[in-house]
C-alpha cells in the first residue's frame, strides 16, 4: 500500500522524532527533501533538532525525487542506489548523509 507522503512528512515523522529523540539527534545531520508531485520538507536532525517542517532551509543533504520513485524508495531502501543510477533520485551535499535517512524512516 502506497504511503501518503504529505502525511509522512507533515505527521508521521515529525512525531516518530519527537518519541525517539535520541535515536533522530544520532543521526547529526540536516536535510531538505524535495518529493516532487508532494512537497518539500526540511529535516533536523542535529543539535537543533529534531523537527521536519514543510518549506525549505539550509541542509547538509538535499534529496530530489519524484514522488513515484519516494514511494519504491519508502517501499524498499535498497532501491536508493538504483534510483540515483538512474537519475531518478539526486543527491546535494553530502551523499554519505543520503544512507542515514534509512535510520530516520525506520523511527515507529
Amino acid at each position: 500500500m502506497p504511503v501518503d507522503t504529505k502525511k509522512l512528512f507533515n505527521e508521521d515523522l515529525p512525531a516518530a522524532m519527537e518519541r525517539n529523540k535520541t535515536d533522530a539527534l544520532a543521526i547529526g545531520a540536516k536535510y531538505q527533501m524535495n518529493v516532487t508531485g508532494a512537497g518539500e520538507w526540511y529535516i533536523d536532525c542535529s543539535a537543533t533538532g529534531p523537527s521536519c517542517t514543510a518549506g525549505t532551509n539550509a541542509a547538509d543533504c538535499t534529496i530530489t525525487v519524484a514522488d513515484e520513485d519516494f514511494q519504491k524508495l519508502y517501499d524498499n531502501p535498497q532501491a536508493g542506489m538504483q534510483l540515483y543510477m538512474g537519475g531518478k533520485l539526486k543527491v546535494a551535499g553530502n551523499p554519505m548523509l543520503a544512507m542515514k535517512l534509512q535510520k530516520l524512516f525506520a523511527l515507529k
